[in-house]
């Protein structure tokens, strides 16, 4: 397997971060989860652009174009041979020193991580998920504002510990007022008398890719949808809820915190998504 590392490919074992790097000691960086279909990056620019904004957000200057990010994602995809797969994209500050103050980092470290993935087994995607709300809250968008994906995920880490140790693959984490902010991993989407309702940005949660992807097949569809602050009773009463994420897709979600969404079946609407989903992932991307 190869990683690219800072302008070259290098073997697995010789993919080496220096312990003095302020990803390592600070959670100082960013990254971009994307996925390979079919030898498809999908949405390659959207997923840079954000990465470029999330740069910015943390004022961390990245000496690449998009360019040439772009063409490094799909060299290390061309280098392993996948056709279909996931593509880890890391930009950590550098070597530093011990401080908080980032004026010792020399430059700016790019690792690019393409393999296969381990998917939601099939049988959630047809019969659906079952999840639950985690006392973890997701962080305040004023300390951190969730539209940095940044290197600092402890806070979706220990959620996702407290779903794990009850016997759940994902949960669903509020904000500090108490709303839906997003799950774990994956953004929120509610169906109520025909209505997309998804939480914003402002309560917590990730602008992700899918998600966005989600909204134009709302378009798409002529399903009419908004954001709105969600209590946990608006998902409880729900008609349908689904997730969305870059590893997760579109997951139909059958119950919540052991009430039964809708009839406890996943719903047509979220059937129609994840049918349409599945038809452009390969043609909404960047070939190798």
């Amino acid at each position: 397997m190869k990683i690219y590392l800072n302008d070259k490919l290098v073997d697995r074992e010789d993919a080496k971060v220096s312990v003095f790097d302020h990803g390592l000691l600070y959670g100082d960086g960013i990254f971009e989860g994307i996925r390979l279909y079919d030898g498809c990056v999908f949405k390659l620019d959207e997923h840079l652009e954000r990465l470029e904004y999330s740069a910015k957000a943390i004022m961390l200057q990245m000496p690449w174009s998009r360019e040439e990010i772009a063409e490094a994602v799909c060299e290390t995809c061309r280098a392993n041979g996948l056709k279909d797969g996931y593509i880890r994209l890391v930009v950590t500050r550098g070597v530093g020193s011990l401080g908080l103050s980032i004026k010792n980092c020399d430059k700016p470290q790019l690792i690019i991580i393409a393999d296969t993935i381990q998917l939601y087994p099939k049988e959630f995607y047809e019969n659906g998920l079952k999840i639950i709300t985690v006392p973890t809250r997701r962080s305040n968008p004023a300390a951190l504002p969730p539209t940095v994906k940044s290197l600092n995920y402890l806070n979706n880490i220990l959620a996702k510990i407290e779903a794990q140790h009850l016997g759940y693959h994902e949960a669903i984490m509020l904000n500090d007022q108490g709303y839906i902010a997003e799950c774990t991993g994956d953004n929120v989407f509610v169906v109520h008398k025909g209505e997309l309702i998804t939480p914003a940005a402002s309560a917590g949660a990730l602008r992700g890719i899918t998600r966005d992807t989600a909204l134009e097949i709302a378009e798409e569809l002529g399903i009419p949808w908004r954001e709105a602050n969600l209590t946990r009773y608006d998902i409880w009463v729900a008609d349908e809820l689904f997730l969305t994420g870059t590893a997760a897709e579109i997951v139909p979600i059958v119950e919540v915190d052991a009430r039964p969404i809708g009839n406890g079946k996943p719903g047509p609407i979220t059937g129609r998504f994840l049918e349409v989903f599945r038809r452009i992932v390969s043609k909404q991307g960047t070939m190798l």
